[in-house]
């Protein structure tokens, strides 16, 4: 039987000698989603900006929702709002599909040599998609309303890093789980919109009473949600050591992920 090595090493060597085997995957996927509808990959563009004109007129006209007591801006609480989802959207898109990213491919399995390993990259590459576009919507939406967006905006990719690799150790861990345990899927599916309503997206942690504070700064979706806004609306550099023991844990849980799904690989044809 194949031994299939759970080093760091062999993590980011399967990522590279699999690239493009991985880009031709998501390609298919993101075209593959809008196949046969008569806008096509346009829809990836559409549903972004209907979603943001919905949240812009329920909070700044239903609800007449700040963010801030200083602000008077009407818009301002959908723009927040929005690239907080922005960047919960792609965690959520992944956690939420990984237990299904083997028992959806069996065909891989069992028919042909294939690195399973990638699965959850292609899961990953189409979320970011999304996320480009989503983002794409919020600068224009932003750049209308507020002027150019501020230059640390470009720190972005390098701030919501460790949330990936959160997300990736979080998709291996599950995908191969959700072989064995097919009732994963039902409970994940609670849990991302558990996550979703326990993590600072409608609200700031500061909005929190100071006992409930710590509690939110466990969620692990935190500081990547918070900082992350806060780079792109008010052009808020990030807390640095928070950043650094952010990205630590995150290469961690990425890599014991990934060991867990190499480590239990070996029985999916069994299962399956």
């Amino acid at each position: 039987m194949q031994n299939f090595s759970i080093s760091p090493r062999e993590m980011v060597a399967s990522l590279g000698r699999n690239r493009g085997l991985i880009k031709a995957l998501v390609k298919r996927e993101v075209v593959g989603r809008y196949r046969g509808s008569a806008l096509g990959i346009l829809w990836s563009f559409f549903n972004p900006v209907f979603m943001l004109l919905v949240y812009t007129f329920v909070f700044s006209v239903v609800f007449k929702a700040r963010w801030s007591s200083g602000s008077d801006s009407k818009t301002e609480f959908a723009l927040v709002l929005f690239a907080s989802l922005t960047i919960f959207n792609l965690f959520a898109e992944c956690f939420s599909r990984a237990p299904g990213l083997i028992l959806s491919n069996v065909n891989y399995v069992k028919k042909v040599v294939f690195p399973l390993e990638i699965l959850p990259w292609v899961s990953m590459g189409s979320a970011l998609f999304h996320g480009a576009v989503s983002l794409l919507v919020w600068l224009v939406f932003y750049s209308i309303l507020f002027g150019v967006p501020h230059p640390e905006a470009l720190l972005l990719p390098l701030l919501v890093l460790p949330l990936l690799l959160l997300t990736m150790g979080l998709s291996w861990f599950l995908a191969s789980l959700g072989v064995y345990v097919r009732d994963i899927a039902q409970i994940i599916g609670l849990i991302t919109t558990t996550l979703m309503f326990l993590s600072p997206i409608f609200y700031p942690v500061s909005a929190l009473p100071l006992e409930f504070q710590p509690l939110l700064l466990l969620n692990p979706l935190t500081p990547a949600i918070e900082q992350g806004r806060a780079l792109l609306v008010w052009g808020s550099l990030p807390d640095w050591k928070m950043f650094s023991i952010y990205f630590f844990a995150a290469l961690v849980s990425a890599w014991l992920g990934f060991a867990w799904f190499q480590k239990t690989r070996k029985g999916f044809a069994d299962v399956l």
